[in-house]
């Protein structure tokens, strides 16, 4: 059988070597237009921010190794044109020139997203940078040795924490954002106004609820938004991801991102093509709906699923929390599966509380304030999601999270499951069980009060 996988990062990698692992003989054959794979763009921050010194290291896999493995790797090779009916590719070999035509058994898209650039006056001005990419990395590492003022567009993960990078590195921040909170997929208010609060502690200009209109080019570049004008001598652009399916547009189906939309094989509604990570959907857990969620976790499992499944329906994908953390000024900021918004939004009965106190008993020498924001079903009491932040360590709990809302535990669960005791640790009751104690304790006084 031949396969042949368009693009290789994540979701392509993981798919290449589990091909490869099942069924050595496969003919399988590699289209990356980029001269690098397997990056890990998560580390741009670490490196901008003086962390990790070399953004090199933020490869984990090479061609050469895939090679070995007994793929046919072709870098700096771009896939022009796919023909779904046919099965066909016209590829372009960069270096070359040439043209020319392959054909396949079975099909892997796996060429991830692209920055969702907003049509903005004046945006090809070359101090107005994107960060996905190992060249974009490069470029806005060398550009802000020469620039005190930087503004940052977009207050997703990759905002904040450039945002993060930059205070350390003492540059002057500004962090513009057109929703009214930060990390608006993540979390919920609440907990915005805690980052946007710890943020401006660390003399981060935030601003919310902006929309940028355009930019105007001068010693300095002014901002232009609905609320007024900002300046900077640098501009990074950090407004989000659409999926990098334009290759197959019109022949297969696809989502409101562009996302193309696949089943629980990871497999599309052509029976021949596969997709995984940034450029497909998930299936999330929460609300068990489809949904466009780019994150490395994911592509990482999806493209793994598609290596085995390509031989037939294998393995079924279990779906997503879309778990994730983030250190922010010695902080840590934890989230896994639905925020009230979002759960509200899709129509589901929810609700949530909050919890703030020590994560452990008062009489140790020193502690840690922790904030919990559960989310649940009210009717079905099941767990929807959480958010955490602590100086403490809490990236763990929401992984424990994680696993409760996959299995469909509900806050009756979590509020008495064990989880062990010791003071160094937490209380008799883990504040996980007393989150959940909380929500017992809200919903039985709302009964009462029905009656």
């Amino acid at each position: 059988m031949k396969v042949v996988v368009v693009g290789c990062t994540h979701a392509g990698t993981a798919a290449v070597e589990q091909i490869l692992k099942d069924h050595p003989e496969t003919d399988v054959t590699v289209y990356e237009r980029e001269d690098n794979i397997a990056f890990l763009s998560c580390g741009i921050a670490l490196y901008l921010g003086r962390i990790v010194n070399r953004l090199e290291d933020m490869f984990y896999a090479d061609p050469d190794t895939l090679r070995q493995d007994g793929a046919d790797v072709k870098m700096k090779h771009e896939v022009l044109k796919i023909d779904s009916k046919k099965k066909t590719l016209v590829v372009k070999d960069l270096e070359t020139g040439k043209e020319y035509e392959d054909s396949y058994d079975k099909l892997i898209m796996t060429t991830g997203s692209k920055t969702y650039t907003p049509v903005l006056k004046n945006f090809d001005n070359p101090r107005i940078l994107l960060c996905k990419n190992y060249e974009q990395a490069q470029q806005i590492y060398e550009s802000a040795k020469n620039y005190q003022s930087i503004a940052i567009i977009g207050g997703g993960y990759v905002g904040v924490e450039l945002a993060e990078s930059y205070a350390n590195t003492i540059h002057n921040v500004t962090l513009i954002h057109a929703g009214e909170q930060v990390l608006n997929h993540y979390i919920d208010k609440p907990m915005s106004d805690k980052i946007v609060g710890l943020l401006r502690d660390h003399y981060v200009d935030v601003f919310l609820n902006e929309r940028v209109s355009g930019f105007e080019d001068g010693d300095e570049i002014t901002i232009k938004t609905n609320k007024g004008e900002h300046k900077a001598d640098l501009i990074i652009v950090c407004t989000g991801f659409v999926a990098n399916t334009d290759l197959l547009k019109g022949q297969v189906k696809t989502g409101e991102h562009e996302e193309i939309v696949v089943n629980e094989y990871v497999q599309s509604s052509d029976p021949d093509i596969y997709a995984a990570g940034d450029s497909c959907s998930v299936n999330f857990n929460p609300t068990q709906k489809p949904v466009y969620i780019p994150l490395a976790t994911n592509a990482v499992r999806q493209g793994f699923l598609a290596g085995k499944n390509i031989f037939g329906d294998i393995q079924k994908y279990m779906g997503t929390q879309a778990s994730t953390g983030l250190e922010l000024f010695g902080h840590t900021l934890a989230s896994t599966g639905a925020t009230l918004k979002n759960a509200l939004d899709d129509g589901i009965n929810a609700d949530s509380v909050i919890y703030n106190d020590y994560y452990r008993p008062t009489f140790m020498p020193s502690n840690e304030m922790l904030m919990i924001d559960l989310v649940y079903d009210k009717d079905t009491r099941k767990i929807l999601g959480a958010q955490l932040f602590s100086k403490h360590e809490v990236a763990q709990s929401a992984n424990a999270l994680s696993i409760s809302i996959q299995n469909g535990n509900t806050i009756d669960d979590l509020a008495f499951v064990d989880m062990l005791f010791q003071p160094n640790y937490d209380n008799p009751f883990n504040y996980l069980n007393l989150v959940a104690q909380m929500a017992i304790a809200k919903e039985e006084q709302e009964a009462k009060a029905k009656k």
